[in-house]
């Protein structure tokens, strides 16, 4: 089953505004525990570190220092 990781909203004024993904902490096609910190995303002057909601696969979506928009996924995870 493949579970989206999206870019959560961090601006409730601007909630279709771009943030970047600052860190990957976990490498594309690595496995991963749920609760386990993937990211750190950014937005403005804000980050937040991105856990990864199931235990699997998981795949990198976006680079990082990339802009996506809020709610778009930055990856997937195939458990």
């Amino acid at each position: 089953m493949i579970t989206e990781v999206p870019f959560p909203p961090m601006s409730e004024d601007d909630p279709t505004g771009e943030g970047v993904v600052g860190t990957w902490f976990v490498n594309h096609g690595e496995t991963v525990s749920a609760g386990q910190v993937i990211a750190e995303v950014q937005f403005e002057k804000v980050s937040q570190d991105i856990e990864a909601p199931v235990a699997g696969i998981m795949y990198q979506l976006v680079a990082e220092s990339v802009g996506i928009a809020q709610g778009q996924a930055i990856a997937r995870i195939d458990s």
